[in-house]
């Protein structure tokens, strides 16, 4: 299982509410509906029951005690990976052929006709 399943569905499960947990952290809510029916898949069978009041089924509650120990065991994510060194390649600006070669045919290419 990935770590970023479990760490969602940890928040879901302290949350208890999909919108706020979605804003905790900071992705749509149609991604972390995925990552838990993603969750729930590899697990096969339920983890949260959605309902009026959104709470962990009992399978639920003992995955979440899992989890928090495999969060806890993965290492931290890196943030802000540091640039690498050098400068930005430039592209060309596409100025076309220079004006020793302007208005001669390109070589190995065909006349269009018409």
């Amino acid at each position: 299982m990935k770590i970023s399943l479990l760490r969602r569905f940890i928040v879901v499960a302290e949350e208890l509410h999909f919108p706020r947990a979605a804003e905790t952290l900071g992705i749509p809510l149609a991604s972390l509906y995925t990552s838990i029916e993603k969750l729930e898949d590899e697990v096969g069978q339920p983890l949260i029951h959605r309902g009026d009041p959104t709470r962990l089924t009992s399978v639920g509650e003992q995955f979440l005690a899992v989890a928090r120990q495999e969060v806890a065991a993965a290492p931290a994510p890196v943030k802000n990976a540091p640039a690498p060194r050098g400068g930005k390649a430039k592209a060309s600006k596409g100025k076309g052929r220079t004006p020793a070669v302007k208005g001669q045919p390109k070589p190995y290419k065909k006349r269009q006709g018409r």
